[in-house]
């Protein structure tokens, strides 16, 4: 009986997307905006409602990404303390956004998120062949709202 093959990395959680100064003033437009249409609707719960989402929004985008710790083995994906198991999805596939490699794990259940673990190139071939093994490897592409948070670069 062979050893059980396991692989290990490090890679973080998002890709970081710069913003500039024209991306704060839009935001700061948009907020001003739709706090005007509040205060003429006289809708208070509304114009709460848009001060958090601004304030979540921003905490979101400010923070720096985290350093995920992930091994691979037989028995599935395990990102930190949390094990993905192979039999929850269906299939899996490669996108490369901005020149960082990433596994999308499409889940079985219908509305579930799909998963998005990135990984280094220079295990890309043995990670893609160990996913290979145990999961249908399918073409993915972008989504609706996968194309928003590229135009929000959030």
């Amino acid at each position: 009986m062979g050893a059980k093959k396991i692989i290990n990395w490090e890679a973080k959680e998002y890709i970081p997307r710069k913003k500039n100064a024209w991306w704060y003033v839009i935001l700061v437009l948009v907020v001003a905006a739709l706090m005007a249409l509040a205060i003429w609707m006289k809708d208070w719960s509304f114009g709460i409602l848009i001060v958090i989402g601004v304030i979540a929004l921003l905490l979101y985008t400010l923070r720096a990404p985290r350093k995920l710790h992930y091994t691979l083995s037989s028995d599935g994906l395990t990102e930190g303390n949390h094990l993905y198991k192979f039999e929850d999805f269906k299939s899996f596939g490669i996108l490369n956004e901005d020149n960082h490699y990433s596994i999308v794990l499409t889940p079985k259940k219908r509305f579930y998120p799909r998963n998005n673990v990135f990984f280094p190139e220079t295990q890309g071939e043995e990670i893609v062949d160990m996913f290979g093994e145990n999961l249908p490897m399918e073409p993915v592409k972008l989504d609706l709202l996968d194309h928003i948070v590229r135009i929000l670069r959030i």
